[in-house]
C-alpha cells in the first residue's frame, strides 16, 4: 500500500504515515495495553489498519469519511466488510456498548475537537494512542507552570494520564506536513480530581486561560462572590495553578 496512489484531500487534511517503524512503534505501544474494542479514526491509506485487522480477538471498527479511501481500504483489507463507519468522527454516536480503545493519525486541523469528543466518552474509554501535531502534543502534556499549559492540558488532565511516547519527523508522511507530530496516549485516571461539576470545571478553566496574562482575580472575577475573590490563589495567573486546584476552586463559585 502507498499513500501516493490515493488522492490527496487537503480540505480533510490528508498526510499519509508511510514510516514503517513509526507504524510499527505505535501498534508495538498498543499491544502493551489491554483491550477488546477497538475504534481507529482516520484510517486513510491504511498504515496502521494494516497491523489492526492482524490482532487476534478483538473487535475492530474504523471511522473514515472519504469514499475513495473507503473503496481502497474494503479493496486491501476483506476483513474491514462491515466495520466500517462513513461518517465524519465528530459526527458519530459511540461506535461500542462497554468500554473501548481509540488509536489514530489524526487530522491535525480538528485534533482538538476530536479530544473534546474523547472526552465526552470518558467513561467508556481503556485509553487513546494518538498522532497530534506536536505543538498540540506538548500542550496535551503539559503541566501547571510550563508556557504551553493551558485549556487542553487541564481537561484533558483531570481525567487521563497523559504520557508522550515519542516525535515523529516530517518526513515519515507523504506529504510531508510542515509541522513535526507526536505519539501520545492517555489513560483514563483511577482517581479523579474532585469536582462540583463538568460544566463549572469546564467554565472556570476557560475563563482563567481565555486571558491568561491577568491575575485569576481578573480573569474569573465573574464566577465568584467579592468576598472569595479576596483569597491569595487569585493572586496568581491560570498557568501557576494544578488541576486539583482547578476543582477545588469550583466548589467556591457562584451557583
Amino acid at each position: 500500500m502507498s499513500g501516493q496512489r490515493l488522492t490527496l484531500r487537503k480540505s480533510l487534511g490528508q498526510h499519509f504515515l508511510r514510516d514503517e517503524n513509526i507504524s510499527r512503534k505505535i501498534i508495538e505501544g498498543l499491544k502493551q495495553q489491554h483491550f477488546q474494542q477497538l475504534l481507529e479514526v482516520g484510517a486513510g491509506g491504511g498504515a496502521l489498519t494494516k497491523y489492526l485487522v492482524e490482532i487476534k480477538d478483538i473487535d475492530l471498527k474504523v471511522v473514515e469519511i472519504d469514499n475513495e479511501k473507503i473503496n481502497f481500504l474494503l479493496h486491501a483489507f476483506p476483513a474491514l466488510q462491515h466495520k466500517i463507519i462513513h461518517n465524519d468522527f465528530l459526527e458519530i454516536e459511540k461506535p461500542f456498548p462497554g468500554k473501548f480503545a481509540v488509536i489514530g493519525n489524526f487530522p491535525y486541523h480538528i485534533s482538538s475537537q476530536i479530544l473534546f469528543k474523547i472526552l465526552g466518552w470518558k467513561e467508556d474509554i481503556d485509553f487513546m494512542i494518538g498522532m497530534f501535531q506536536k505543538e498540540v502534543a506538548q500542550r496535551i502534556a503539559a503541566k501547571e507552570g510550563n508556557k504551553v499549559y493551558g485549556v487542553l492540558s487541564v481537561l484533558v488532565q483531570a481525567f487521563f494520564k497523559v504520557e508522550y511516547l515519542f516525535e515523529v519527523n516530517e518526513q515519515s508522511f507523504y506529504p510531508p506536513p510542515k509541522v513535526k507530530s507526536a505519539v501520545i496516549m492517555l489513560t483514563p485516571k483511577k482517581e479523579k480530581p474532585n469536582i462540583r461539576t463538568e460544566k463549572d470545571f469546564s467554565l472556570l478553566v476557560k475563563a482563567a486561560f481565555n486571558q491568561r496574562r491577568k491575575t485569576l482575580r481578573n480573569a474569573v472575577k465573574n464566577l465568584f462572590d467579592i468576598a472569595v475573590l479576596q483569597d491569595s490563589i487569585f493572586g496568581e495567573r491560570a498557568e501557576q495553578l494544578t488541576v486539583n486546584d482547578f476543582a477545588a476552586l469550583t466548589w467556591k463559585m457562584k451557583k
